[in-house]
């Protein structure tokens, strides 16, 4: 009997993967570290082999004021290549632990009958944030602070601030070493897991359950909890954890897991395989100015990578809620426009308009914002290391005239332009919160907030009636909302001046190309290229030259980007798919009007885990009226990723 791949997949319940292609795919199970751990078979298993990871439950401090035990600066590796990155900190709610004091530090047992919000010292999860939207490194806390903290504390959660790499190497200052350490892909995912396997190592000594790991971020830091959430245990990773000496079994020789039990993210940056054609195919074909002004070489390769993405789509499989195939049509000249695949983007598009409108008091207050970096809690040295870091940068100029961050750093105010707001004034830039806003615009009602966004042209209906809102095409919600801020191929950008371009650097070469499909566009249509406005000789190898590099581990670029991926374990068009224990909890919060990453990406990454077995549930909400931003459609971020977490932890019980 045939069967498809998709099916095949789901039905195979043996294999092995030896790298990331070329093997035979097998469904692994649902995220396990909970279960009770198999005995050893190997009796060479060094059984003290990570005893020096081990967690010393007589160095607690204590916040008296607030209730709180924490340690900083635990190294959660054998052999870190910085532990001002490699080294964790952990704070816990007071009441779940009997604490005896010496000295400054406390020897701490667990209170098995203490309760904190809806949990115990054995119900409660774990909390850890990716608090960078840009990717930089994230450091270890040197000192404590409480602020922030309180939600996580007093709704019974353990929180836990993990440094890890960022997206390109650097050096490491504390300990004053000249010696380059790596970066990059894919080692913010590679320590992260280390930081996840040292927490379940030590799970005797936390209160709490180590199996509920719940991981949070946003932007590009968003895109790495979502990795995070469907790489549980891929093999792809083991030569890399092995590297820093990342725990690999327990004291008593059973394997440690680094899956997680939920993933969140806000306006995630991923997929970096298709991001470049995704934006424009959802945003970069309906420009003309810039980059893709007509007679640029970009231009055209913007229309490019627009039909390559068409064509990609119908070969992923990605399903709706009927389980039918999500697909582009071509259309005569060649683009891909219109097909199941962009109704079913609207649909997400008309239910958010709708629920904005429904749940809208008006007078309504519209004010563009753009967050380029979180501040989760936990490490009080944040702002602090901002702004020094912000005085000292300096902004790369590429060939197109944006600015370097690939990740982005869009216009702030142009999504706003055609919905009745004012020109963008001078960004007042918080350093506390690294949100920038521009002047507001005051709508009287619901019929003129909709006459303004229809100023220009028909685009948008609202049925005052039934207080239903329809959106009539992607090309018009990009047009008036969501319109290209980015330079053409924005993450790979021509002159490898993207953060992106950043994170598949290698060494000394901080930024590479990485796009195999922008380079085989270019490959392919050279002549055409050549003749265009902006086209460099240098472009006729510069992808093809920087594809073929590998990393100090001997690992290829496409293993690199696959790495970053979280469709290569959700999806059946990649090898990866079915190779990892997927989270079985996820959250996926994306503004509208975000102009610094295509649509496309949060909804693949909702498509594909909706259909895979093992996945309990997908919480996927777009939020009219927002842009990059933390976007929630009412109430904070923080409080409703613990009412999240609270709820996956009362289902599963």
């Amino acid at each position: 009997m045939g069967c498809t791949r998709r099916e095949f997949l789901a039905l195979a319940s043996m294999g092995t993967v030896a790298g990331l292609a070329g093997c035979t795919p097998s469904r692994q199970t649902e995220q396990t570290p909970a279960e009770e751990p198999a005995q050893p078979t190997d009796p060479s298993v060094d059984l003290a082999e990570f005893e020096s990871l081990a967690l010393d439950s007589g160095a607690w401090r204590y916040d008296e004021k607030n209730d709180v035990y924490y340690q900083l600066g635990l190294t959660y590796c054998k052999t870190p290549a910085t532990t001002t990155y490699e080294s964790l900190a952990i704070f816990v709610p007071g009441a779940y632990f009997t604490a005896k004091q010496n000295g400054s530090t406390y020897s701490c047992t667990i209170n098995e009958k203490a309760v904190v919000g809806g949990f115990t010292a054995s119900t409660a999860p774990i909390l850890m944030p990716v608090n960078t939207g840009t990717l930089a490194a994230q450091a270890s806390p040197t000192a404590y602070s409480y602020d922030g903290l309180a939600p996580y504390m007093q709704a019974g959660c353990i929180y836990v601030y993990a440094g890890f790499r960022g997206r390109s190497a650097g050096y490491d200052t504390a300990s004053g070493t000249d010696e380059l350490f790596p970066g990059g892909s894919p080692w913010p995912v590679v320590d992260l897991k280390a930081a996840v396997r040292y927490l379940r190592y030590n799970a005797s000594a936390l209160p709490c359950d180590t199996s509920r790991v719940f991981v949070f971020g946003f932007a590009a830091g968003g895109g790495v909890s979502t990795v995070l959430g469907a790489s549980g245990d891929a093999s792809a990773f083991e030569p890399y954890l092995a590297q820093i000496g990342a725990i690999t079994h327990d004291a008593e020789g059973s394997a440690v897991s680094d899956a997680i039990a939920g993933s969140a993210s806000w306006c995630p940056v991923t997929s970096f395989d298709m991001a470049d054609a995704a934006y424009e195919w959802s945003q970069g074909q309906y420009a003309s100015d810039g980059t893709r002004a007509e007679g640029t070489w970009t231009r055209q390769l913007s229309q490019d990578l627009a039909g390559a993405y068409g064509a990609w789509v119908n070969e992923m499989d990605l399903r709706d809620g009927d389980d039918s195939q999500l697909t582009l049509d071509e259309t005569e000249a060649g683009a891909y426009a219109m097909g199941s695949y962009a109704n079913a983007l609207l649909a997400g598009v008309d239910e958010a308009a709708t629920y904005f409108v429904q749940n809208t008091t008006f007078p309504y207050t519209y004010t563009p914002q753009h967050l380029e970096d979180p501040t989760f809690p936990g490490d009080p040295n944040l702002a602090a290391t901002r702004e020094a870091d912000a005085a000292n940068a300096t902004v790369t100029q590429g060939s197109s005239g944006a600015t370097a961050d690939g990740t982005g750093e869009g216009e702030v105010g142009a999504a706003a332009s055609d919905a009745g707001a004012a020109e963008a004034t001078d960004a007042a830039t918080s350093s506390l919160t690294g949100v920038a806003q521009v002047q507001s615009t005051i709508y009287d009602s619901a019929q003129n907030y909709f006459a303004a966004l229809n100023a220009d042209n028909w685009w948008i209906n609202y049925n005052h009636s039934s207080g239903s809102v329809t959106v009539s095409s992607v090309r018009d919600l990009v047009l008036h909302v969501r319109p290209a801020a980015l330079a053409a191929s924005p993450y790979d950008l021509p002159d490898r001046s993207s953060k992106t371009n950043q994170l598949f650097g290698i060494g000394e070469e901080s930024t590479l190309h990485f796009d195999a499909t922008v380079a085989g566009l270019v490959a392919a249509n050279q002549d055409v290229y050549s003749g265009l406005e902006g086209w460099e000789p240098a472009f006729e190898s510069a992808w093809e030259e920087d594809l073929e590099k590998v990393d100090t581990l001997n690992t290829d670029m496409a293993t690199r980007v696959a790495m970053m991926n979280p469709l290569f374990w959700l999806s059946g068009h990649y090898e990866g798919y079915g190779q990892a224990s997927v989270a079985p909890h996820w959250r996926v919060n994306e503004g509208l009007f975000d102009t610094d990453t295509s649509p496309c990406t949060a909804a693949n990454i909702v498509y594909a885990l909706r259909k895979y077995d093992g996945v309990k549930d997908v919480a996927h909400t777009p939020v009219w009226g927002q842009g990059h931003v933390l976007a929630e459609r009412s109430g904070s971020a923080t409080a409703n990723l613990i009412e999240w977490v609270t709820t996956c932890c009362t289902t599963a019980e």
